[in-house]
């Protein structure tokens, strides 16, 4: 029994798709040099912001916006984070 022509054509695009496609190799793939810098600093604001919040009994950085002082922080320590996943 012959093989269908349908069934050629899917074998001879996924050939072509493979081949087309660039292989790029994990050794040669670097993060942006801005990428440590701003990581680093993010980490960093979040801390200070945190330990300025505990030492001033919970008046500053912003002394208008009380608990929310916490998630500012956090919120810098987890832009630090994501930026992380992206270092290489």
């Amino acid at each position: 029994m012959p093989k269908s022509k349908l069934r050629d054509k899917v074998k001879r695009k996924k050939k072509i798709a493979a081949v087309a496609t660039p292989v790029v190799e994990p050794s040669k793939v670097e993060s942006p040099k801005w990428l440590a810098p701003v990581m680093l600093a993010n980490f960093l604001i979040g801390l200070l912001w945190i330990v300025i919040f505990y030492i001033s009994s919970t008046a500053y950085p912003i002394p208008g916006i009380g608990a929310w002082n916490m998630v500012v922080g956090f919120g810098f320590v987890g832009v630090g984070f994501s930026l992380a996943t992206r270092w290489r």
